[in-house]
């Protein structure tokens, strides 16, 4: 019987066995469960959002049921909080394990594997069917937190060299601009490009899905891992559904972790057959435009000038009684 771990002789057996089986106990986690035999737990796994990870099995017990029985309760519960789709990281070497409990390989490089439990990337590309568009195609992958003139010179100068641009929204609530207020501002804001169809990244690019280190090396460059993974899942499965041939980028003068990831980008995709076009962001009021200048602006309430860096669009629902709820918080997301 699988049942919650919540003792502290519960989480000190729990952390052995994963230690015994060369991972290691990762925090923080939603649930933690496992199965016991005679007072000694020989099974666990944890569920932190979608992510299952520290999924083991003691030796003396691998080849049973147990690892199907904890994934089973670990998504039951998830399926009661909610969430829909479910997704693993491990190494590939152990990806055949878990396709045989109903999860499907993702995308695999040299150390890692994302396997999704179900049908959730065949489902949401089913969802955008009838928004597929032939010929040469571009994408642009952005946050827009919130959409400003730099978001909206990239997009312009991106859907004039293609034949259709799709501009995907991150779907993460990890911004200050909730991802509904976000795709709003996007809709608006590019509504007259004829070209341009605005979706969401849903869970597979750039995603919110945590990425969990508890079976890397120490000496891995865990972030790094995690960005060859999101790109690889572009180039092998949204991008030849959707026809896209080009990722356009904007330079990236403030951000080491974006500007990491364009840098990866130039390095993946051309080999994949797909290019990436990175133009010089636009600049206004004598420095760069961001997003987080826009942030910092509301927060010391600096409005007259925020019409310099956002269209009319995003300036209106900024200055709604909307917008104003949610950035009038003292918040710095």
């Amino acid at each position: 019987m699988v049942t919650s771990l919540l003792s502290t002789d519960d989480l000190s057996q729990a952390q052995a066995l994963v230690a015994e089986s060369g991972l290691r106990f990762e925090l923080p986690y939603d649930d933690l469960v496992g199965v016991f035999e005679a007072g000694r737990l020989v099974a666990v796994g944890a569920r932190q959002g979608r992510v299952l990870k520290m999924l083991v099995v003691a030796p003396a017990h691998q080849g049973g049921t147990l690892l199907d029985e904890v994934v089973t309760e670990l998504v039951g519960r998830g399926y009661q909080e909610g969430i829909d789709s479910f997704f693993i990281f491990t190494s590939p070497a152990l990806a055949p394990s878990f396709e045989s409990l109903n999860f499907n390989l993702l995308v695999a490089s040299g150390k890692t594997a994302l396997l999704e439990y179900g049908d959730g990337l065949r489902r949401y590309l089913a969802r955008y069917s009838r928004q597929v568009f032939p010929g040469s195609n571009g994408a642009v992958v952005a946050n827009c937190n919130p959409f400003t003139v730099g978001h909206r010179y990239l997009v312009e100068e991106a859907a004039s060299s293609v034949d259709h641009l799709y501009l995907f929204v991150v779907r993460e609530e990890r911004s200050l601009f909730p991802f509904p207020a976000r795709l709003r501002m996007v809709q608006e804001g590019t509504a007259d490009l004829e070209n341009v169809t605005v979706l969401d990244t849903s869970w597979y690019a750039v995603s919110s899905v945590t990425f969990p280190t508890y079976f890397l090396k120490d000496d891995d460059p865990a972030c790094a891992i995690q960005m060859e993974l999101d790109l690889l899942l572009f180039a092998t499965r949204i991008a030849p559904y959707f026809h896209i041939a080009t990722r356009f980028i904007g330079s990236e003068p403030f951000s080491r972790t974006t500007a990491e990831y364009n840098r990866a980008m130039h390095r993946i995709l051309p080999p994949m057959g797909i290019g990436v076009r990175e133009l010089e962001r636009k600049s206004a009021v004598g420095a760069a435009v961001s997003a987080s200048r826009v942030r910092e602006m509301l927060m010391r309430g600096e409005l007259e000038g925020i019409a310099e860096l956002v269209p009319v669009s995003t300036l209106d629902f900024l200055l709604s009684s909307e917008g104003i709820k949610i950035w009038d918080k003292g918040g710095d997301k």
